[in-house]
């Protein structure tokens, strides 16, 4: 009995339904119960579990926590979305907006980064325009992970992808290979949400009303702090488009946003109390989790007795989608680079993978960080998205987008 699987298995029942007995279980709870038990059941070394804790992204979340925080507490993130949304006249407009805003703004700011403010900034618009907070906070989730595909820098998996395959010119290359089907899917994600929630949109005009802030002192540092993460992010881009800038880590951009809130506001203590403290004990535990899976070889069996071919585009998406819902899309692409390579990577395949690794969060809610990021946000504020609702409306969606990019790619290749 491979028990690595067993208890992924458990972790993914208790995620789907949140209740253990007559006790709420909620998902950052059930990951830290398995990463327990294969440390237990000595199914992973605490030495391995150590090293399967990414450093990198648990301090790149760690400061955009931090932004993120003080973003809501200031108030200034309701400031910044009535300058953005406050020409929207309809709820389905409303609708319309979040999906081609979120869909640019993680190609350029990455989804994860996006994914921190989303939940609170969603469930108050909705509250403010009378709309399902449900409708608005899928559709950031949705947006985001569609929109980051085009991007090198849209999500990790992506620079994983441009730095390791030798991507020339990846900012272009990208663009070129998935921006049109990208376009194509947040138009088409439109179309699946305003079709499934037809009865949560309403014809009255929306009358928005300017949002104070409730911290002015908090919100200058936050102002400060946003416009640390342009620049570097600007010369982010800059550098993977000279040299890969693989020694340019994100994790610095999140800490150096976030040394202004922590070494000159007053209320720093209060921001780090009231941040996201779950997420981050949630992201923990799963590197420890699904390193014990790979760890475990049964997918790897698994791929070897289907005998793919691991090079062929549709192979790559359908493999890299159905992976990344188990061992997580960054470390599936970081084991599936060295595959293609053994035959001599193909720039159809690499667009093939970041497509698929990442298109794989529409799926399920453990299929991408920033799902992960905006359910537990959203629980936090008293808004629950269920593992079935999510999937619902995920799976077909995704499938969809992944035929999109498959045709399209197949197309220019």
């Amino acid at each position: 009995m491979n028990i690595s699987i067993v208890v992924l298995s458990l972790v993914f029942v208790l995620i789907a339904a949140r209740k253990l007995g007559q006790f709420r279980v909620k998902m950052w709870q059930a990951m830290l119960g398995g990463a327990l038990l294969v440390l237990l059941s000595g199914q992973i070394s605490p030495r391995d579990a150590l090293k399967a804790i990414d450093i990198d992204v648990m301090l790149f979340l760690f400061g955009m926590f931090v932004v993120g925080q003080a973003l809501v507490m200031s108030g200034y993130l309701y400031s910044l979305a009535a300058r953005c949304f406050g020409r929207t006249q309809s709820s389905s407009g409303l609708l319309f907006a979040v999906l081609i805003g979120g869909g640019l703004g993680s190609a350029l700011l990455m989804n994860d980064t996006l994914a921190i403010v989303a939940a609170p900034l969603m469930i108050r618009l909705a509250q403010a325009h009378r709309m399902n907070p449900k409708v608005l906070l899928l559709a950031f989730a949705f947006a985001i992970t569609i929109g980051s595909v085009m991007s090198p820098i849209g999500n990790p998996q992506n620079l994983l992808i441009a730095v390791r395959g030798g991507v020339g010119d990846p900012f272009v290359t990208f663009f070129y290979a998935l921006g049109p089907p990208t376009l194509i899917n947040l138009l088409l994600a439109y179309g699946v949400l305003r079709s499934y929630f037809r009865r949560e949109f309403h014809d009255e005009v929306l009358t928005h009303r300017p949002a104070e802030l409730t911290d002015p002192a908090m919100a200058r540092l936050a102002r400060l702090s946003l416009a640390v993460i342009v620049v570097l992010i600007a010369i982010k881009m800059l550098l993977v488009a000279v040299d890969g800038g693989a020694g340019f880590r994100l994790s610095y951009i999140a800490l150096a946003a976030a040394l202004p809130l922590l070494l000159f506001s007053r209320r720093r203590l209060d921001l780090i109390r009231r941040m996201d403290w779950a997420s981050l004990i949630f992201f923990a535990a799963m590197f420890v989790l699904m390193a014990s899976v790979w760890q475990s070889g049964f997918f790897q069996q698994l791929m070897f007795e289907m005998s793919l071919d691991l090079r062929a585009m549709p192979v790559v998406i359908a493999v890299s989608m159905a992976l990344s819902q188990f061992i997580s899309n960054v470390p599936l692409v970081a084991l599936y680079l060295p595959l293609l390579d053994q035959g001599g990577t193909t720039l159809p395949s690499l667009m093939a993978l970041a497509a698929g690794s990442t298109i794989a969060g529409n799926l399920l809610i453990l299929g991408a960080a920033s799902n992960i990021i905006i359910v537990q946000n959203a629980e936090r504020q008293g808004v629950d998205i269920g593992f079935f609702e999510f999937a619902r409306i995920g799976v077909p969606l995704g499938l969809i987008n992944a035929a999109v990019y498959w045709l399209y790619l197949t197309w220019l290749y």
